[in-house]
């Protein structure tokens, strides 16, 4: 079995404790609302290792035997949340070296992830060296502040988003899901993934800007096609 990564000692919240306690008696509803918490957001986590529904789903089914059968080890070295998941991430590699997709933290954080001085924004939206103002923007990012947010949040955008995170190197978008689809920490995203800190922050940067100009793209070509059409 693979050696579960570890975390910081934590007091588990009291929920997650009465939850446990439950758990651990054999009781089948706190099961199910277990499974009824954490099943949507393991299955996307499990996507981004294997991207087929069918394996993403067995990822899943297999990461749910591992918990049953570890309940009785959980010492609360973490929070029950952070313990499933570790368990998800390391069946996903798992089922993941066996379709030949899955490559080691160190192959995916290459020169273009891991290097800090390649760029963050695409160059060519800045003046080149024999402009007038070599260096600057060509036309300046979206004020998102100004954005209504009921725009950012329809489902178009909610897709743009989608599809932005879908195509990212493998490594930034297991950060991006973990930390802001998925809400864990940078401690628990490092420990999970094996990676450092540094490296940690670089790659949710870039895959955080890689996002929003995909977003920023789709709404310049909306403004477009609304004055076009007026």
């Amino acid at each position: 079995m693979s050696q579960q990564p570890e975390f910081p000692l934590s007091d588990p919240s009291g929920e997650d404790a009465s939850l446990l306690t439950r758990l651990k008696q054999g009781d089948e509803t706190a099961f199910m609302l277990l499974v009824e918490r954490y099943q949507a957001s393991m299955l996307r986590v499990a996507a981004v290792y294997v991207q087929e529904r069918t394996l993403a789903e067995e990822v899943v089914q297999d990461t749910w035997i591992g918990v049953l059968r570890g309940l009785h080890n959980f010492e609360g070295r973490s929070s029950l949340k952070t313990w499933i998941f570790s368990i998800l991430i390391n069946r996903a590699k798992t089922h993941a070296q066996r379709e030949d997709r899955y490559v080691t933290a160190g192959d995916l954080i290459s020169d273009d992830d891991a290097d800090s001085d390649s760029p963050t924004v695409d160059p060519s939206r800045f003046w080149g060296a024999g402009a007038p103002d070599p260096g600057y923007w060509i036309t300046y990012p979206n004020n998102w502040e100004q954005v209504p947010e009921d725009q950012l949040l329809s489902d178009e955008v909610r897709r743009i988003i989608q599809m932005a995170i879908s195509t990212l190197p493998a490594m930034q978008r297991q950060v991006i899901t973990l930390r802001d689809i998925e809400d864990l920490d940078a401690e628990q995203t490092c420990a999970m993934l094996g990676i450092t800190d540094s490296n940690q922050r670089v790659l949710l940067h870039r895959a955080r800007a890689a996002v929003r100009q995909a977003v920023e793209r789709y709404l310049d070509e909306r403004d477009r096609q609304l004055v076009t059409n007026s």
